[in-house]
């Protein structure tokens, strides 16, 4: 008999359980051996078996295909090897047969011209997937757990750093200079005076190392202020705990910077002009510096020509009627088209539900304590009164 030898390994497995590729090979070759079965090559696999979408395994299957008949087995280890699938081991062991190979388990061999031992194949197909999700579940559960005791779990955000204590648990404390510099992006942004994307910039240059988007997010985290957020799982709501960590802003200044973000805070401006054709003062971006850009009148030959400029050494210079033309532009294609009005608002509505979802979630929690509060300070009044104390 010829066979082709499988050997599976994905990248989350651990090699000391008894998966790593020597190990299965050397099983495989001895087996072979003993049965006097005649290897024609072995087949190294790096990807998970939860499909069959492999590159090995389907560069072994076109072999196949082109070359009918030229093996009699596929041998792997065990099934869980092979997949983890029962319905498309099921179909893939049909494909082999019709190619003239039967796949085997050598620690687990199966007859499956027996109908019963397909029971035993789904077993063994399903076990490793059933630990695996015990396994998650597990860590889910620990997590969470965690978070209610107040631990930060995962890599610590920016400015902070992760420590251990001399009993093993783990948490963060604040990072140097990086506190700091965060400390100061949550106060320039409650001050309104610079935009988010101007404080961007100034806290990169102070040292901030992240993108655009990992920069958002974290004006949103309120790890910042001392508080840990537990997500909602089953009938268990989402909430804020107290974290055990030392916070870098006050709880006052995180949601005075989440009302900012959400257009609830007003923000103030200086004033400035007001002449119609330099209506864009004090709006526009400079966009060598990021400054505010002023505007002004320059007197020439044949009358006045307003601009557009920065009042820093960049030398950034628009004339104004280019500068209102473009924009006059880009609000135009802004204009819905026919019909387009009730789409825009109920886009408009879900993403305000969607971005304020954890301040109503938070909302309900607090209303629901202060409804038991009530409910039982009034069931105490009740008894005080049944026994004649007023």
């Amino acid at each position: 008999m010829i066979a082709d030898l499988y050997i599976r390994v994905s990248t989350d497995e651990q090699a000391d359980k008894g998966y790593s590729q020597r190990d299965q090979e050397e099983r495989l070759r001895k087996y072979c051996e003993n049965n006097k079965i005649t290897v024609r090559k072995v087949i190294f696999e790096d990807h998970s078996a939860k499909t069959f979408h492999r590159p090995r395994w389907n560069e072994l299957l076109l072999d196949l295909k082109k070359r009918k008949n030229v093996v009699d087995l596929i041998l792997f280890s065990k099934w869980d090897r092979f997949s983890r699938n029962a319905g498309d081991a099921y179909q893939m062991i049909s494909i082999l047969r019709k190619l003239g190979a039967e796949p085997q388990a050598i620690e687990q061999p199966l007859d499956l011209a027996v109908p019963e031992n397909k029971l035993m194949l789904a077993f063994y197909l399903a076990a490793p997937e059933v630990e695996n999700d015990r396994r998650a579940l597990n860590v889910l559960l620990g997590m969470r757990k965690a978070k209610k005791e107040g631990r930060w779990m995962g890599p610590a955000p920016i400015g902070y750093a992760n420590k251990i204590t001399e009993d093993g648990k783990k948490y963060i404390a604040p990072k140097e200079p990086h506190a700091t510099i965060m400390k100061w992006v949550f106060e320039t942004i409650n001050i309104g005076q610079l935009n988010v994307e101007q404080i961007m910039k100034e806290a990169f240059k102070k040292g901030i190392t992240c993108c655009k988007a990992n920069f958002w997010h974290l004006l949103r985290n309120p790890v910042y202020c001392g508080r840990i957020y537990i997500c909602k799982y089953k009938e268990d709501a989402s909430r804020h705990a107290q974290g055990v960590h030392q916070p870098i802003i006050s709880e006052s200044l995180f949601y005075e910077v989440q009302d900012f973000l959400n257009g609830k805070k007003k923000t103030y401006r200086n004033k400035v002009g007001s002449l119609d054709i330099l209506q864009l003062r004090g709006y526009l971006v400079c966009p060598s510096c990021g400054k505010l850009l002023t505007g002004s009148a320059s007197k020439g030959r044949n009358g006045r020509y307003y601009y557009y400029h920065c009042t820093s050494s960049c030398g950034t210079r628009f004339k104004a009627e280019n500068a209102n033309s473009l924009f006059s532009g880009e609000l135009k294609k802004l204009v819905p088209n026919p019909g387009m009005t009730e789409v825009y608002k109920m886009v408009l509505q879900e993403e305000f539900k969607s971005k304020t979802r954890e301040q109503r979630e938070d909302i309900k929690v607090v209303q629901g304590a202060l409804e038991k509060a009530n409910s039982e300070l009034s069931n105490v009044s009740h008894r005080l009164t049944h026994i004649g104390i007023s």
